[in-house]
């Protein structure tokens, strides 16, 4: 049983999706700070409001009582998704794909070699060394 826990998390899949959940959560920290340092105080002045939740209050009298609706608030949310996803396609996702588009032509013109695939020969060697090493540590077992 144990040893079944052993090899889930050794997997690979598994290493890497904890670091993209900690990385993630960095870049997060990051992101927001960004966006609530410098771009919703910029959003503030253009509004000439220190804040947009509470801006656009609308307070409607029914029988039953009073229901306020904070169109303020929904404008601050859309505003914020669209920095954010802004921030992030321009400081991650746009870099990324100029990096990648650079690699790519690298390759067309034969700047960047691909590393060649093992021929047949070795890894039939390669098979034949790793067999003989487990072959030594069972034999020094006994």
């Amino acid at each position: 049983m144990l040893n079944g826990f052993k090899e889930f998390i050794l997997r690979g899949n598994v290493v890497e999706l904890a670091v993209a959940v900690v990385v993630g959560t960095a870049f997060t920290a990051l992101v927001n700070a960004l966006v609530d340092s410098v771009f919703n105080p910029l959003i503030g002045a253009l509004f000439n409001a220190d804040d947009l939740t509470n801006a656009l209050d609308v307070t409607i009298t029914l029988t039953a009582g009073n229901a306020t609706l904070k169109f303020g608030a929904v404008i601050a949310a859309i505003i914020q998704f669209v920095l954010v996803a802004a921030v992030i396609y321009f400081c991650v996702v746009l870099p990324l794909n100029k990096l990648k588009e650079m690699t790519d032509r690298k390759k067309a013109k034969g700047l960047v070699e691909e590393a060649a695939a093992p021929t047949e020969l070795e890894l039939l060697a390669e098979i034949r060394d790793l067999l003989s090493a487990d072959g030594t540590k069972r034999e020094s077992r006994h």
